[in-house]
C-alpha cells in the first residue's frame, strides 16, 4: 500500500510534469517496457514509469549517451547525479524535473533506498571501465546490480510482498538484462566490451579477440583461421549464456503468480518477451555473436522484424498441428491454480508461433478447446477463455505485422459472444497475410465436423444439386469448417498422452505423429526444432513404396534424431 503522499511538497503541476517526463523517457528509451505497461492498472503505471525512467536516465549518463565528453567527464557527471539523487531521497524532495517523480514515488510507496544505492554503484562501475567478469558469479552480480535492483523495487507497486517475490522480480530483471546483452553483442564486441565470463572463454580456448572478427563475417573468419573446432567452441560459449538465461527465467517464473492478480498480465508479457529472446539464442547459437538478437517491437512481445526462416531447417513440414496438453498438470505440479497453467500455456502458444515462423512452417493449427472440454468446472472454463481472449487481444497487432493470418476452426455458436467477435475481427484484420497461417481450433470436434459436412452434402443431394453416387472426398472437404485447411504433415501432442482426441481426423489421414512428454507450458523452439528434425528423418510413404528419387532427395546435411522421450510411431 502507498505511504504518505508528498505531491504538495513540490506543487501538483510540477509533479505531474515530472511524471509526464518519465513517461516520455520510458517511451523513447525503453520501448518494449512502454509497450506492455498498458497492461498495468492506471493508478500504478506512473510510479513504475518513474522508477524505470530514473534507471534509464542513469544508465545513459554513465554511458555518455547524452553527449558527455571523455570517460573522466562522464565519471564526474555520474558522481554528481548519484550524490544529488541520494541527497534528495534523504531530504524527501527534489528540484530536478525527472528525479522529482522518483523521490515522490519512493516516499509514497516506501521503496527500499538500499536498492537504489546498489543500482547506482553497479551502474557507475559499468560506465567507468570495460566489463571484465572473471566468473559467472561476477556476471550475475552485474546483472543483479544494473537491472535486478530496479525490478525488485517494483515489488510494492505490484503488490508482491515477501522475499520470494523480491527474488523472482530480481531474476526477471536480470533475465531481461542478459537478453539485452546478447542483443547488443556485435556492437559491444566491436567496441571492445565483452560481457561474457572470462572463465568460460579460457575453458574453451577462446579470447575476446577471437570474438571480435565475428561481427564482420563469422563463416569467413572460421574458414580463414582453418579451425574446424572454432564453430563448436563458439556455439558452446553461447549455449552457456542460453543456459544461464533459461535458469534466470525459471527463477523469474513465480513472479507471475506472487504478484496481485491485476498485475499478472504485465508480468506475463514481460516474461514472454524474455522467453522469445531466449528462443532466438537457441536457434542462432554462435550466430548471435555476429547478428545479435532481433529486438522486440514496441509491443514488447514480438520481434521487431519479420522472422527469418532458419536456413538449416531442411525438410521442414509445411503444416504442423499441435494438441496443447498439460496446462492443468503443469499448474498442479507447482501447487498453483489452474488459471496459472492456462496463462503459461498462452505464452507457450505465442512462443510456438514465433518458432514456426523461424523454422519456415507455413501452416500451424492449435487445438485450443474441444467440444468435450465443456465438461470442465465453470471456473476453469472462465480462466481458459479469459486467457484465450487476452492472448488474442494482446498479440493480434504484432502477429499481423509479422504476416501471420489467424483463422478459427470450430463451432461459433456456443462460446462467449465477445470472444467470438474478437476472433472474427482478427480474422478480418489478418485475412490477406501469407507468411504463416495460424488456425486456432476452438469448440472443435472432428466427428461433429464430419457429421455437419455429411448433413450439408445430404441436403445438397435432396435438393438435386449433387448426385449421391458422384460424391467424392473433395465434395466433403468443401463442407468442413475450414475447407482450404491443408493436410497435416506433422502432429505433435505434448504432456505424454498418446491419442488424437478427435482432432482434425480428415486432415490427419497421412500425418506423422509425435508424442512429447513435455507439458505444454514448457514447450519451446528447442522442442519444435527437435520435432522438425525427427520429421525430416522419416520417409513418408502415403500408403505406397518410397520412390528412389524421394530417398535420394531426403535432406542429409543435419543428422536428425527424435526429441528425447518422444514417441515417433512407424507408418
Amino acid at each position: 500500500m502507498a505511504g504518505n503522499q508528498t505531491a504538495g511538497a513540490d506543487g501538483p503541476s510540477r509533479l505531474r510534469e515530472s511524471y509526464r517526463l518519465c513517461e516520455r523517457e520510458v517511451a523513447g528509451h525503453l520501448a518494449p517496457l512502454w509497450g506492455i505497461s498498458d497492461a498495468l492498472p492506471p493508478e500504478v503505471r506512473p510510479y513504475l514509469h518513474a522508477v524505470s525512467a530514473f534507471a534509464s536516465r542513469s544508465d545513459r549518463i554513465a554511458d555518455g549517451a547524452d553527449g558527455a565528453g571523455d570517460a573522466a567527464e562522464r565519471g564526474r557527471r555520474f558522481a554528481r547525479w548519484r550524490a544529488d539523487t541520494l541527497a534528495e531521497l534523504a531530504a524527501g524532495r527534489s528540484e530536478h524535473p525527472l528525479r522529482r517523480a522518483l523521490v515522490d514515488t519512493v516516499r509514497r510507496w516506501r521503496l527500499d533506498l538500499t536498492l537504489i544505492e546498489e543500482f547506482l554503484d553497479a551502474t557507475r562501475a559499468d560506465g567507468a571501465r570495460p566489463p571484465a567478469f572473471e566468473t559467472r558469479a561476477d556476471q550475475r552480480r552485474h546483472l543483479r546490480g544494473v537491472a535486478g535492483t530496479i525490478t525488485e523495487l517494483w515489488a510494492p507497486l505490484l503488490s508482491a510482498p515477501g522475499p520470494e517475490a523480491a527474488f523472482a522480480l530480481s531474476a526477471l530483471g536480470e533475465a531481461c538484462q542478459l537478453a539485452d546483452i546478447l542483443e547488443d553483442l556485435p556492437l559491444d564486441l566491436a567496441a571492445g566490451r565483452c560481457y561474457l565470463p572470462r572463465e568460460e572463454l579460457h575453458r574453451l580456448d577462446l579470447t575476446v579477440a577471437d570474438l571480435g572478427p565475428t561481427v564482420a563475417d563469422l563463416d569467413s573468419t572460421i574458414a580463414d583461421l582453418g579451425r574446424d573446432d572454432r564453430r563448436s567452441a563458439l556455439d558452446e560459449l553461447v549455449e552457456i549464456q542460453q543456459v544461464q538465461l533459461h535458469g534466470l527465467l525459471a527463477q523469474a517464473l513465480p513472479a507471475t503468480w506472487l504478484a496481485a492478480p491485476e498485475f499478472r498480465p504485465f508480468l506475463h508479457a514481460m516474461l514472454l518477451g524474455a522467453q522469445l529472446q531466449h528462443d532466438e539464442v537457441v536457434l542462432l547459437r554462435s550466430r548471435v555473436l555476429a547478428e545479435g538478437l532481433t529486438p522486440l517491437s514496441s509491443d514488447g512481445i514480438t520481434p521487431h522484424h519479420r522472422a527469418r526462416p532458419d536456413p538449416t531447417a531442411a525438410g521442414t513440414p509445411a503444416h504442423v498441428a499441435v494438441i496443447m496438453d498439460g496446462n492443468r498438470r503443469w499448474a498442479e505440479a507447482r501447487r498453483l491454480p489452474v488459471e496459472q497453467g492456462h496463462q503459461a500455456g498462452q505464452r507457450a502458444a505465442l512462443r510456438l508461433v514465433n518458432a514456426a515462423l523461424r523454422l519456415g512452417v507455413r501452416h500451424l493449427s492449435l487445438y485450443a478447446f474441444s467440444t468435450e472440454n465443456w465438461d470442465r468446472p465453470p471456473e476453469e472454463l472462465t480462466a481458459l477463455f479469459d486467457s484465450l481472449a487476452d492472448g488474442i487481444a494482446r498479440s493480434a497487432e504484432g502477429l499481423h505485422a509479422l504476416g501471420v493470418r489467424i483463422r478459427w476452426c470450430g463451432r461459433r455458436d456456443r462460446v462467449d459472444e465477445s470472444l467470438a467477435s474478437s476472433i472474427a475481427l482478427v480474422e478480418n484484420l489478418t485475412s490477406n497475410n501469407g507468411t504463416l497461417t495460424l488456425t486456432v481450433c476452438v469448440d472443435y470436434g472432428g466427428r461433429e465436423e464430419l457429421a455437419a459436412a455429411a448433413r450439408a452434402l445430404a441436403a445438397s443431394a435432396v435438393a438435386g444439386e449433387i448426385r449421391p453416387e458422384a460424391i467424392g472426398p473433395a465434395d466433403l472437404a468443401r463442407h468442413l469448417y475450414v475447407p482450404d485447411l491443408p493436410d497435416v504433415d506433422l502432429l505433435i501432442r505434448t504432456s505424454g498422452e498418446q491419442r488424437l482426441s478427435n482432432f482434425l481426423p480428415w486432415q490427419l489421414a497421412y500425418a506423422e505423429l509425435l508424442f512429447d512428454p513435455t507439458p505444454w507450458p514448457d514447450y519451446d523452439l528447442a522442442r519444435l526444432g527437435e520435432a522438425v528434425r525427427a520429421y525430416a528423418a522419416r520417409e513418408r510413404r502415403f500408403g505406397g513404396a518410397v520412390p528412389a528419387q524421394s530417398r535420394t532427395a531426403r535432406p542429409t546435411a543435419t543428422p536428425a534424431r527424435p526429441a528425447e522421450g518422444c514417441t515417433f510411431p512407424a507408418p
